[in-house]
């Protein structure tokens, strides 16, 4: 079940997003099955950053077993302890990025998506950060690097296309930050921008094919 939270401190740049999040429409393809996945929770951090308003990603591993090298948020398995997705999310947050979780505010969680590679069902926990902290790698054998990503970086056409990706499959990818956005993370970032009312026109013929070194770390078992 989607929740939002009173957040009074929220900005006004974010509320229209925060409003209309909770019920966004889940594509056929990303909704789970009736049983037999994982429960999991992606961090949706939003930031005033020098550069305006921007976006908490990470890189992973290239070493991971999955998911090796990909830019994602932070997020991953729902636990007992964590009292749900707001506090799975938080809790990775906090040892994949080293944030400060007392600075950050949940606003509102998504309808669940489905990771079909890992097996997992997907909550995404929307966050303001009102407190900013310093932010580093956690786990080197599980994070790169972590970046505060601009909005407006994502929403420029210059860094949009389109990618296919090893099943054939085109969606939705971003570069920034030098990162190459693909897969889930660009599907969800997609949304954010529809949704947010940050799209801009883009050029949706700019098709591009997964380069080979990232095929090779996303197909690893």
């Amino acid at each position: 079940m989607t929740r939002a939270f009173d957040v009074p401190d929220c900005p006004e740049w974010l509320r229209t997003f925060v409003a209309e999040a909770p019920a966004t429409e889940v594509p056929e393809q990303l909704r789970p099955p009736a049983n037999g996945a994982r429960a999991a929770a992606v961090l949706i951090l939003f930031g005033e950053g020098p550069e305006g308003p921007d976006l908490l990603l990470l890189q992973r591993a290239d070493t991971l077993r999955k998911h090796a090298g990909q830019p994602a948020f932070p997020g991953g398995g729902i636990y007992v302890g964590d009292g749900g997705p707001v506090g799975a999310a938080l809790r990775e947050a906090v040892e994949e990025t080293g944030l400060n979780p007392g600075g950050v505010a949940p606003l509102a969680t998504m309808p669940e998506l489905y990771v079909s590679h890992s097996g997992y069902r997907v909550t995404p926990v929307l966050a303001w950060w009102r407190e900013p902290s310093a932010i580093a790698a956690g786990d080197p054998g599980e994070v790169a690097s972590v970046a505060r990503v601009p909005i407006a970086e994502l929403a420029d056409p210059a860094n949009r296309l389109r990618i296919r990706g090893p099943a054939g499959h085109l969606g939705p990818a971003f570069r920034a930050r030098g990162m190459l956005v693909w897969g889930f993370t660009a599907g969800i970032l997609h949304r954010v921008l529809q949704v947010g009312g940050w799209e801009l026109p883009w050029d949706k013929s700019r098709i591009e094919e997964l380069p080979p070194e990232v095929i090779d770390l996303a197909t690893r078992e």
